[in-house]
């Protein structure tokens, strides 16, 4: 299954990516997200699966598509079973705003292989490959950088730690500042940066502090892929999202998710195309007639990563406009 879904998977976070990049700059998230999340469901609707979201863009009454539990694909007879996890655009402000490092993603999985988490929080800590192993949610954050500075035979001075810059992390930037670890603040898209930090030369090396649930399911998929390593536990802001994570399943508040127990899969497809350029992946580039895309594929059974070059020629039968 994964060798076959791979490449529809990038297909179709390539058509989301290009229909939100054409509103790069113009100040509007929501319809940046919109123009995502239709082409991501249209282009869907091509691929031979029968596929379930499991994480996508809310409850039915929320969303009007790519809702939890929407049916997706052809839905043939023989067609695999497939649990899609989606984020249509990661970063919407950061489109809206023109800023680097908004991407579309998904995560596709046989039937089960993806943790159902609510609209919530996490408190994560994601690591690449070196790292893995030997990290804990539970340790204090400022002994987690020594940590891996240790795994990486380095100084906490040489190390970047990426957290999300909200006031809900002063604490946790004062810890890591305190160890004179490095530290990347950014707006927005902390899957993209768990994805950089378990990818080498990208100068990213962890990933602390509180983000979204289901993006940390998303990152999951990715960094089981890459050998990678997400610890991850809810931070609930009210009784009303305890309540539906416990209609889940999740009543333990101080459970540590682990990066196979959030992605479980044995035939685990990761697609990550990038909108606006990034320290990963290059932006949608759009040229007479065309625009080019730079994505990230890959399976986990596998063992393939792929970055995949794409020229998409919107006019190629087209004839050529006569010149006066």
């Amino acid at each position: 299954m994964e060798s076959r879904l791979a490449l529809e998977m990038v297909r179709i976070t390539e058509a989301a990516a290009i229909e939100s990049a054409r509103l790069m700059g113009r100040g509007d998230r929501h319809e940046a997200d919109r123009a995502a999340t239709e082409s991501m469901r249209a282009t869907m609707d091509d691929v031979e699966m029968s596929g379930t979201i499991v994480i996508g863009e809310g409850e039915r009454d929320e969303a009007p598509m790519l809702f939890i539990g929407e049916q997706v694909g052809q839905r043939l007879p023989g067609q695999p079973e497939v649990d899609i996890a989606v984020d249509p655009l990661e970063g919407t402000n950061l489109v809206a705003m023109g800023q680097a490092n908004a991407i579309t993603v998904l995560a596709a999985s046989e039937r089960g292989g993806l943790l159902h988490a609510p609209d919530t929080y996490f408190e994560k800590l994601c690591v690449g490959p070196i790292s893995a192993g030997h990290v804990d949610l539970n340790l204090p954050p400022a002994e987690n950088v020594h940590r891996i500075a240790d795994s990486l035979r380095r100084k906490p001075t040489d190390i970047t730690i990426v957290i999300l810059d909200r006031p809900r992390h002063e604490a946790l930037i004062a810890e890591v500042r305190g160890t004179g670890a490095r530290i990347k603040l950014i707006s927005d898209g902390d899957l993209s940066a768990a994805i950089s930090c378990a990818v080498s030369g990208t100068g990213v090396h962890a990933v602390m502090g509180i983000g979204g649930a289901p993006e940390g399911v998303i990152t999951a998929a990715a960094l089981r892929c890459l050998g990678g390593e997400i610890q991850a536990r809810f931070r609930f802001r009210n009784d009303e999202e305890r309540a539906r994570a416990a209609r889940m399943g999740h009543t333990d508040e101080g459970r540590v998710y682990r990066t196979a127990d959030l992605a479980p899969g044995e035939n685990l497809v990761f697609s990550a195309t990038g909108v606006t350029e990034g320290d990963l992946l290059h932006g949608v580039r759009f040229f007479g007639g065309g625009a080019r895309t730079h994505s990230l594929v890959m399976s986990y059974q596998t063992k393939q990563v792929r970055f995949v070059d794409t020229v998409h020629m919107f006019d190629r039968d087209k004839p050529p406009a006569v010149r006066l």
